[in-house]
């Protein structure tokens, strides 16, 4: 091992210190972690304003957020893929090859989005159903699904467009953008549902026309950076297909993890419309803390996947090792946060005291797993920097198929949300014990691009 530019000893990699490592990985992590949180806030701040309309309303917001929340996470694979594939190419010194693939990724996520907005609006009551819902709330997650169902091609250009220029190491101009979307939204929930009074419709209908002004930056930005670079900017059906099957895997990652999410709110929804309203705020609380620690995994995916592009295997064990441990205290200074002020967030969400008292009492469940979360979230970015979607798939189905019992154990018991919140730990508990194990050797090691 040579000696670095500003010290030696065994804190330097091939020439580069540790200083300068942890300057590379903030230097990504933390435009990542402001863009991350803004994109749980779009739903928090419908969650807050919603939640003020009534239970009810908010109830409705917990069954169409679920069902937008497991759509949009079967195709992260748009953002995860990209941003894997692009830093791959990039490391191997072919940016043009890592635009043109970035390019395809965009116009599959446009295509996807499409097809799902023609989907909802045709299955959207039955889908719902599912859920078990009173009358009234579902007539709330109705209005609210059949309006926010069309801002799926904007939406997933949003991941793929993202998951292009944190492939090129960019995370300040999603940052920029993701900013300006969330104050749009904003601005527009408030004037839309209490400014003209159209309710939860407003809020749906601010949601869409921000992600539909985000999108358009996003793809204008990698457009204008692929014909620097002479990258094709056309439909490719052959590059598309290819985009397709290397998310193929993700896909099935993301189904088990959703498929999780997705029983605990079936079951949330059993307990009632109190029930289902402290899930939902308790659920888009846990969502903003899972994009806020999800931070360094971003940085984790670019920077493994281009080390490793560039077959440099010692610098991505050092980083591993480092990203892991500012994972786990970032997940402990969080937790603490939590804890103390737990009885007080509940108020910005809702005016029921039912509510506010059973949202007090599940935090205590998220403070205790955020710790774990950070493990969890960090060791998940490295594999998927690595393009080990494959391990992940696998290792995510089984530990789904180990927690469902545990969920359908609370709903038949009848038991509180607390003891859902709990039980859902133990899905975490498993995906960090087969994500720690998987990153201790070195199959996931791939190198070349």
């Amino acid at each position: 091992m040579s000696p670095s530019r500003s010290g030696e000893g065994p804190d330097s990699v091939r020439g580069v210190s540790a200083r300068d490592h942890r300057r590379e990985v903030l230097a990504l992590a933390i435009p990542a972690f402001a863009t991350l949180v803004s994109e749980p806030l779009l739903l928090m701040a419908d969650s807050a304003i919603i939640g003020h309309l009534g239970t009810t309303q908010l109830a409705g917001l917990g069954i169409a957020g679920n069902i937008i929340g497991v759509l949009a996470g079967l195709c992260i694979f748009l953002a995860y893929g990209t941003t894997a594939t692009v830093s791959r190419r990039l490391g191997a010194g072919d940016k043009r090859g890592a635009l043109t693939g970035g390019v395809d990724g965009i116009i599959l996520g446009a295509l996807i989005g499409l097809g799902i907005t023609v989907a909802l609006q045709l299955l959207l009551e039955p889908v719902i159903g599912l859920y078990g819902p009173t009358p009234e709330v579902a007539a709330h997650a109705a209005t609210y699904l059949r309006i926010a169902s069309l801002g799926f091609p904007f939406l997933l250009v949003m991941l793929a467009s993202t998951g292009v220029l944190r492939g090129l190491q960019d995370t300040r101009t999603p940052l920029k953008v993701a900013v300006a979307l969330n104050l749009t939204n904003i601005g527009l929930n408030f004037l839309l549902v209490y400014g003209v009074g159209l309710g939860i419709a407003g809020a749906a209908i601010g949601t869409v026309l921000s992600q539909a002004g985000a999108a358009a930056i996003l793809v204008t930005v990698v457009a204008r950076g692929a014909r620097r670079e002479g990258a094709e900017v056309r439909f490719s059906p052959g590059g598309i297909l290819m985009a397709a099957r290397s998310g193929a895997w993700l896909i099935l990652r993301t189904a088990a993890l959703q498929t999780s999410i997705t029983a605990t709110t079936v079951v949330a929804t059993h307990l009632g419309p109190t029930g289902l309203a402290a899930h939902q705020v308790v659920n888009s609380l846990w969502m903003f803390l899972a994009f806020a620690l999800d931070a360094i995994a971003i940085a984790a995916q670019a920077i493994v996947g281009r080390y490793l592009g560039a077959g440099d295997a010692q610098t991505v064990r050092a980083l591993v090792g480092m990203m892991v441990r500012w994972g786990v205290w970032f997940g402990v200074i969080l937790g603490v946060l939590f804890l103390v002020l737990r009885t007080w967030i509940p108020i910005v969400f809702t005016g029921d005291p039912a509510v506010r008292e059973l949202v007090a009492a599940v935090l205590i469940v998220v403070a205790v797993l955020l710790p774990l979360n950070g493990l969890v979230f960090v060791l998940d970015g490295v594999l998927i920097g690595a393009g080990d979607a494959r391990y992940l798939a696998i290792a995510g189905t089984i530990v789904t198929l180990a927690y469902l019992p545990f969920a359908i154990w609370v709903d038949l018991t009848g038991k509180s949300l607390v003891w859902l919140w709990a039980a859902y730990g133990i899905s975490m508990l498993g995906r960090g014990i087969a994500l720690w194990a998987r990153a201790r050797g070195t199959q996931w090691m791939r190198l070349g691009a």
